[in-house]
């Protein structure tokens, strides 16, 4: 058993029942191949959330600093996280998210790039587009729905992988493949409103 499957077990002991997490279309997740998981980030257990509801182990970018904190540090990068500096084109974190895909895991991202304070879905970055364009993964956009509240319902939705064939084709811009992912995320909120 790797740490990984170890802690996720332990985790989805704790989360599942605390938050009453609720999974829906977890199936849209390609069950090979790499997939890039696309979610709205609304607290800092998402992550968490996506890692323990979906059905293949999930690799996060995480901020810099986290992966200085003592203990913490060592943790998160058992957890399949990997460090990026924020604020500035990391190439090196560019180029790990790439060799994830294409060796076919899943890479989670949150493309908003920051937990939205309001709850509402803020604009996406371009790098979860780039990362959609440059490598032929499936792009599945996921949405977290409801307040982090102790035995309140928290929903997880996964959509259907998004066509980005004629994006890819036409050599679209990274920032027009993330305004789509965006929009399939949003879909995902309003249909539960």
């Amino acid at each position: 058993m790797t740490f990984y499957t170890f802690a996720r077990s332990v985790v989805n002991a704790i989360f599942k029942p605390w938050y009453r997490v609720e999974t829906i279309g977890a199936e849209n997740i390609p069950k090979e191949g790499g997939v890039l998981l696309c979610s709205n980030h609304i607290h800092n257990f998402d992550p968490i959330i996506v890692g323990i509801t979906g059905k293949r182990p999930v690799y996060f970018m995480a901020k810099e600093e986290i992966f200085q904190v003592p203990v913490l540090g060592n943790i998160v990068r058992k957890c399949n996280a990997f460090p990026v500096k924020r604020g500035m084109s990391d190439r090196e974190a560019l180029r790990k998210g790439i060799n994830i895909l294409k060796d076919g895991h899943v890479l989670g991202l949150f493309p908003e790039g920051t937990r939205s304070k309001t709850g509402e879905l803020g604009k996406g970055l371009a790098g979860a587009g780039f990362f959609a364009l440059k490598t032929n993964c499936a792009v599945v956009p996921c949405a977290i729905l409801g307040p982090y509240k102790n035995l309140q319902k928290l929903k997880v939705v996964y959509g259907k992988p998004i066509q980005m064939d004629e994006l890819r084709t036409s050599k679209a811009s990274a920032e027009a493949a993330t305004e789509l992912i965006m929009a399939e995320i949003h879909k995902l909120i309003k249909e539960d409103r």
